[in-house]
């Protein structure tokens, strides 16, 4: 049997979740299909979910027809949730990116399909809601190939479009679909030769599919399901299936974790090859319970196979981009920005204090972006935006009976060195404060983007080795919190020197005097304070020109030379992330809702400055003599 895992992308609003209940419908795993409105749709289960009429969490269904099994992932579609994109996009094998005939290509339509050119993803587009008033074909076509990619091709036309009666037809191969293929070696030698058929388009089609080398874009309508029965077509025959067997070792992929009633982990698994089952010893232990998407969007009990979806119980300890298998823990690439704002949350009853901590513990295991800070009495969480903020409030509102308040969100800053800082302490028992241990560090500024690194210039066997991990393992967390109470950043960590007494010495007192003598490092080195910057890029009608520019200037962005196309205008540059939500809020009013405005993470810049807000770590206490 052939394997096929799919992800449904889009904007919000472009009808994603729709699609996903018009598939379930053609290919009979429903009998009726629900509406995002009514509420009543098989993916969007959360109540949440429900009442926004948004998708919070990527939900799973699957379809089992003779010879093929296609599994569905149906992502959200709103960009404060993209982690929860992120994570899916990776155990993918295909995907099918929505966009609106009537709103046309998107902010979030444009962030996803970069991704997925970017990972090399064979996709179709899937243009929906050809039956609305407003919806648009050619002009649609043309801005697929200039925002999205020159290599959308379409494969079906509309008659009617635009009215209740819109109804999409295949298109025969010709010229059009022959300049995209040229690049095929095989297909071209057909075509110069004046040999080629209607099969040599279709196999040149799936390979160059396969290689997410063309983009073939379905016109149809979710609610009505014109079009969709096409679609299903078209993944099953143009996006590479795998066969599902049990061949070769276990490797297997973590990418959602949930928990259930009881507060068990349930993970979510992708099954790349081998075979996973029920008491199987893994390294994160033996699982209690396997449950294979099948048919439907509840799981049965199971082997899961190369190429399954599957939800695995049993594993406490398990985390998100866990591997299982022969294969080794690797953090997974980051497709999307991360996080760039912060909030401090209090609960509204201080005596759920720790409740609250606990809850917001549980939600970052779904989603490790959720990063939780915990300082003395203050909590902060990170966050994408203004969205996520609400749902989260009224997660814990409704999960676990918290009321809690969020304070205004604000940029997430970061430190970064200056300069190198170098350190080193002994043991001094005649001091007041003191600890038996011998640490020497070196902190240094790293490139952009590196991350963290820790490394030795002392002999591995020089200490004890829970000594050595002692050392390491409070580098990285005394660095949460640098000399102004912000996650230092992009740095190399280097030990210098080290030195224990016998039998009195112990890892608590490595633990204190690497935080004592790396935070004397920092002081050396100097850290300077930066603030998350994004990229933005604006299209708006040329008339507004003027306005944006002032816009921008006041914001504090960075705006390039604007660009004016006919009656259109685009402006591109950087501007603070803390600005991003007002100028989302500012620009449809400003362009009478003609503006659309694309913004990422890219890079942090100094802070004007180049403090903020001090949140000094507070002091640590080691032996006392005496």
């Amino acid at each position: 049997m052939k394997a096929l895992t799919i992800g449904i992308l889009a904007h919000v609003d472009a009808g994603k979740t729709s699609l996903t209940e018009r598939l379930l419908f053609e290919t009979g795993v429903i009998d009726h299909a629900g509406r995002v409105d009514d509420g009543n749709t098989q993916t969007d289960s959360l109540d949440l979910e429900r009442r926004r009429g948004i998708t919070i969490k990527s939900a799973v269904v699957a379809v089992s027809t003779p010879g093929h099994r296609l599994t569905l992932v149906d992502t959200p579609g709103h960009s404060d949730f993209i982690a929860e994109v992120e994570r899916a996009v990776g155990v993918l094998d295909g995907a099918v990116l929505v966009v609106s005939a009537v709103e046309g290509v998107q902010a979030q339509t444009r962030i996803l399909m970069r991704t997925l050119v970017r990972l090399g993803i064979p996709v179709l587009v899937f243009v929906n809601k050809i039956d609305r008033t407003g919806a648009r074909e050619a002009e649609l076509l043309e801005s697929l190939r200039t925002k999205l990619s020159p290599k959308c091709v379409a494969v079906s036309t509309v008659t009617g479009i635009g009215t209740a009666a819109a109804k999409p037809a295949p298109l025969p191969p010709d010229e059009h679909l022959a300049d995209v293929l040229a690049e095929d070696d095989r297909f071209l030698a057909s075509y110069v030769a004046g040999e080629v058929s209607e099969e040599d388009y279709r196999e040149a089609l799936v390979r160059q599919v396969a290689k997410a080398a063309v983009y073939p874009v379905f016109f149809g309508s979710a609610i009505t399901g014109a079009g969709v029965g096409d679609l299903v077509s078209g993944v099953r025959e143009l996006l590479p299936s795998r066969e599902r067997c049990a061949d070769g070792p276990l490797d297997a992929t973590v990418f959602k974790i949930e928990r259930g009633p009881a507060g068990e982990k349930i993970a979510y698994v992708r099954v790349f090859s081998g075979s996973l089952t029920a008491r199987q010893p893994l390294r994160q232990g033996r699982p209690t319970a396997v449950r294979v998407y099948e048919h439907g969007a509840t799981p049965v009990t199971g082997d899961a196979l190369a190429g399954d979806v599957a939800q695995v119980r049993g594993l406490p300890e398990i985390r998100i981009g866990d591997r299982l298998g022969e294969g080794t823990d690797r953090p997974p690439d980051r497709l999307f920005a991360p996080p760039s704002l912060e909030t401090l949350v209090r609960p509204a009853d201080p005596d759920q204090a720790g409740a609250l901590y606990s809850a917001l513990t549980r939600l970052s295991e779904q989603d490790p972006l959720i990063t939780i800070r915990r300082r003395e009495r203050e909590i902060t969480v990170r966050l994408y935006g203004e969205v996520q903020k609400e749902v989260i409030r009224a997660t814990l509102a409704e999960e676990f009976v918290i009321a809690a308040e969020f304070e205004e969100s604000r940029p997430l800053l970061v430190e970064r060195l200056p300069g190198t800082g170098h350190c080193v302490r002994h043991r001094a028992p005649d001091e007041r404060v003191f600890f038996w241990a011998t640490v020497g560090l070196r902190v240094e500024p790293a490139p952009p983007g590196s991350g963290i690194g820790y490394h030795l210039e002392v002999e591995l066997g020089s200490l004890p080795l829970a000594f050595h991990k002692a050392i390491e393992d409070t580098v990285y967390e005394t660095l949460h919190e640098g000399l102004h109470g912000r996650e230092v950043i992009d740095c190399t960590v280097t030990l210098t020197h080290s030195g224990f007494s016998s039998p009195v010495s112990t890892a608590g007192d490595f633990r204190g005097m690497t935080r004592l003598v790396l935070r004397d490092a920092l002081r050396e080195a100097g850290t300077r304070v930066y603030e998350p910057v994004h990229a933005f890029e604006i299209e708006a009608p040329a008339a507004a020109v003027s306005a944006v520019l002032r816009k921008l200037v006041e914001l504090r962005a960075v705006p390039g030379e604007p660009v004016v196309t006919g009656a259109q205008c685009t402006v591109d540059g950087h501007l603070p992330a803390v600005a991003v939500h007002e100028l989302e809020q500012w620009l449809p009013a400003a362009t009478q809702g003609e503006g659309t405005l694309v913004t990422g993470f890219a890079e942090y810049r100094l802070k004007p400055g180049g403090a903020g807000p001090n949140r000094a770590a507070p002091s640590r206490r080691g032996r006392t003599a005496g």
